[in-house]
């Protein structure tokens, strides 16, 4: 439907293969079969426990694991501890902690928060909700549902109007393409794509009729919108070659649907009630339509798009990169197994949580960053080496806490609540305030992608001058520093230092630094000890999940 019958043709021919040798080979051999292939010369080689499971934290519970965790796991020897831990952070309160902000993070862009959309995420992926599910609640939220109208946040916020600017209809037509079928579809609006053939103004125009009938419901608190009967085609025209054209409701790259229209008063099953400022319900809702269709399992746009986003989360780079721009000229790195990755997530219904466990089972996940001998620029659409890849201002934030023993008095046991009352000296910082600062810190302007690490001044001035940062690294009983100012051992100071901040011993080298600087600061010990704990939370190696 979404492609030519042969393309679709050839994927049901190959998607029948890949499900016959599904029986004989796991998805993460032949996703490491599939690379290995087009790898172009030598692989990075397996990383270290160390590098491990400071990885699997970051990935699975959107933070750094503890001095302890990280012990323990590096000494467990078991041939399985690499699967076992992943299936525990999977099952982890704080999996759904990380998917939620990762989500919220990938769909609204930094537009703007909502507390009852990030629990209404965070209940989602704690029931490990089929994507297509989710999509579909979000792409045509239920008012009358309480448990799912949070997911209206997503339409709603790109709804609101900024002092007399218009409703950016266009921009929430083109975020739609972009996130859900990996189409920006922006230049397509008044034209066909100058640079991309397959992306036609019929497309764009398609999507554009149905989101820009739709309003911001004000009748109630909640993130809601409404949607106006659609009375005709939307007529439209190139403003290239002065071609007319006219729509209704269609897919992208698909079919148009049927417009159904009613007589005059007939349009709803329940009527608008003006008195109560309350919009009714459509026996038509374009809106329903749209969402109905595009999370179907034989939509390869939407597979494809998902599949492709697990991938960026998990490996850093997407197997077709920017993750928007799915067409035939930005050919994905690995074709074939970008489609074999799409039938399998269709074929185990869309499960997230399957998949991201197959993902982190893969040598493809578990490569080193360190590069092989000979290497000195590999290619990163090859995935040879494991990509850095940025902490999010969220990952920061929980690490940070997590590396001075300040996140069990700090962060709130659950996301969303206060934090309790402890009373200590010197004062803890509010976590509200922490949090917005490393935010505005950290995360990219709104819009822009968190795709690669790049240091920023603001990012530099935050470590260097945020006072509610700095109170971290204070004495405090039982925190980094309470800790190791009670070690008379520089030795001791040095490992419990880079275990709690980076997850891995120091080398020898770095054992040295320490010793060095803390018997140069010998007169005041408790602040070379707080000193050295910065220059580890401001190093690179912090800032990145590598």
């Amino acid at each position: 439907m979404l492609r030519s019958l042969a393309a679709v043709a050839g994927l049901s021919v190959f998607w029948g293969l890949t499900a016959a040798a599904s029986a004989q080979e796991s998805l993460a051999a032949r996703i490491d079969a599939q690379i290995a292939a087009k790898a172009g010369g030598p692989l990075a080689a397996r990383s270290t426990d160390a590098e491990f499971v400071r990885r699997a934290y970051l990935d699975f519970a959107g933070r750094i694991p503890s001095a302890t965790e990280a012990r323990e796991f590096v000494a467990d020897a078991s041939a399985d501890k690499r699967s076992k831990l992943v299936s525990r952070l999977l099952e982890s309160p704080e999996y759904a902690h990380r998917m939620s902000q990762a989500f919220h993070v990938m769909l609204m862009e930094r537009l703007g928060d909502d507390a009852t959309w990030e629990a209404y995420l965070r209940a989602s992926f704690a029931a490990n909700k089929p994507w297509d599910q989710l999509a579909r609640e979000i792409l045509n939220p239920d008012a009358d549902n309480e448990a799912t109208r949070p997911a209206g946040h997503f339409l709603s916020k790109r709804l609101e109007n900024y002092g007399q600017n218009a409703i950016d209809f266009p921009g929430l037509t083109r975020d739609v393409g972009r996130l859900f079928l990996g189409v920006d579809l922006q230049c397509a609006q008044c034209h066909n794509h100058p640079l991309i053939d397959d992306y036609k103004q019929h497309d764009f125009q398609g999507l554009f009729v149905v989101y820009s009938n739709l309003t911001r419901r004000t009748d109630v608190k909640f993130p809601a919108v409404s949607e106006k009967a659609l009375l005709k085609k939307l007529e439209f025209q190139s403003v290239f070659t002065s071609e007319k054209g006219a729509t209704g409701p269609r897919m992208p790259f698909g079919m148009e649907f049927e417009l159904v229209t009613f007589k005059p008063g007939e349009e709803y099953s329940i009527p608008p009630d003006k008195k109560a400022n309350k919009p009714g319900k459509l026996k038509f809702s374009p809106l329903q339509v749209i969402a109905e269709n595009l999370v179907k399992s034989d939509n390869h746009y939407f597979a494809r798009n998902a599949v492709n986003r697990l991938w960026f989360l998990m490996m850093g780079r997407g197997l077709y990169h920017p993750l928007d721009l799915d067409h035939s000229k930005n050919l994905a790195s690995h074709p074939e197994l970008l489609d074999l990755l799409a039938q399998e997530f269709v074929s185990h219904q869309f499960n997230i949580k399957w998949f991201l466990q197959e993902l982190a089972a893969s040598e493809t996940y578990q490569r080193s960053g360190v590069l092989p001998e000979g290497v000195v620029d590999p290619d990163p659409a090859r995935f040879s080496v494991a990509i850095e890849r940025p902490l999010s201002a969220e990952q920061m934030l929980r690490s940070m806490l997590e590396a001075t023993g300040e996140r069990s008095r700090l962060e709130p046991p659950t996301p969303g609540d206060k934090p309790a009352a402890v009373t200590i000296e010197p004062p803890l910082p509010k976590y509200e305030d922490l949090a917005k600062r490393v935010t505005v810190a950290f995360a990219s302007t709104p819009r822009d992608p968190e795709i690669e690490f790049a240091p920023t001044l603001k990012g530099a001035l935050f470590v260097m001058n945020s006072e509610p940062f700095l109170s971290l690294l204070k004495k405090r009983s039982g925190n980094l520093v309470d800790r190791c100012v009670a070690m008379s051992e520089a030795e001791k100071v040095a490992d419990e230092l880079y275990q709690s901040i980076l997850a891995r011993p120091p080398v020898e080298s770095e054992r040295a630094e320490v010793a060095a600087y803390l018997a140069s600061h010998a007169a005041d010990r408790e602040k070379a000890i707080g000193q050295l704990a910065w220059a580890l939370l401001a190093s690179t190696e912090f800032c990145t999940n590598h």
